[in-house]
């Protein structure tokens, strides 16, 4: 294929029409196209494997422009310092929180909706520090702040949901790998849970339906799958540190079913394990099929 028929097909499938201008559109559609479908870093610190993900997706000016409000929400449900992997690691956050930054992002804000005291497991966990350290606005919910807003899912139809994250530009999601007694585990669309109001337990009767109905609601820009330590066992809290094994691992990714599918293997399952990843693979949510993706790994 000439230049010219290449560049016809690209236009034909819409790749070049966004592109900023002076951009050449052969060379964009190119790096899409070597672009992985998912990034899985490995080695320390975490801070430098964060960052590394996210270049081999393209850099974060992929995800986020100048002058973009950003929500970044990890978990910070419980009361436990970082060792015990119960929350999202605070390097992981703290990171993503200037790398948004970097790409001209006004503003960063991170919260969450936790089980624990707010004021004991924003400090406990590292991330309020860390986060606010690295510039990013962190606030407890306000309960004036959820709305109920339509989901329209096969389970969830209704939900109050905290308001900010639909105010926001851009959204990125950065769960902790861990497992959980009722969904077996805990990652990227578990993680919802944390902007939901009103009795969350609620959902556990259906949780795999609703976790896709919540995922399929609020689509973030980006998932950040945090196993530098993961929980396996006695999860979601956790609290023995017998319990947590170090793996060191960053997983990034815009497909939100193929992050939460690859995470399922950190654990020994496989992806349809997982009624949730099966569900959102099932409704083309996203994919779970992991040997048929492009996965750049690196090692630091």
């Amino acid at each position: 294929m000439n230049r010219r028929d290449f560049l016809k097909s690209a236009l034909v499938t819409g790749a070049a029409l966004s592109l900023p201008v002076g951009m050449d559109p052969v060379l964009a559609v190119l790096q899409a196209a070597e672009r992985p479908d998912l990034a899985v870093a490995r080695g320390m610190p975490p801070a430098k494997i964060t960052r590394a993900a996210i270049d081999s997706l393209g850099g974060m000016k992929r995800f986020v422009s100048r002058g973009d409000i950003v929500v970044v929400k990890p978990n910070i449900g419980w009361d436990r310092t970082p060792e015990y992997a119960a929350n999202t690691n605070p390097e992981v956050v703290a990171t993503a929180v200037r790398l948004c930054f970097e790409a001209g992002a006004k503003q960063v804000k991170v919260f969450d909706h936790p089980v624990n005291d707010p004021r004991r497991t924003y400090t406990q966990s590292g991330i309020s520090a860390a986060a606010s350290a690295a510039g990013a606005s962190v606030s407890f919910t306000d309960s004036r702040k959820f709305k109920e807003m339509r989901i329209n899912g096969n389970s969830l139809k209704s939900w109050p949901l905290y308001s900010e994250v639909f105010e926001a530009d851009k959204v990125i999601n950065i769960p902790v790998a861990k497992t959980h007694g009722t969904a077996r585990l805990t990652l990227g669309m578990k993680n919802w849970m944390g902007v939901m109001g009103g009795w969350r337990g609620r959902i556990h009767q259906r949780i795999d339906e609703s976790l896709v109905d919540l995922a399929t609601f609020i689509r973030p820009t980006l998932t950040i799958l945090d196993a530098v330590r993961i929980l396996t066992d006695n999860g979601p809290q956790g609290g023995n540190l017998a319990d947590v094994r170090q793996l060191n691992l960053v997983i990034a990714g815009t497909d939100a079913v193929a992050v939460d599918a690859f995470g399922a293997t950190l654990f020994g399952m496989k992806p349809a394990d997982l009624g949730f990843v099966r569900i959102g693979h099932q409704r083309r949510l996203g994919s779970m099929d992991l040997a048929a993706m492009k996965i750049k790994r690196i090692t630091l």
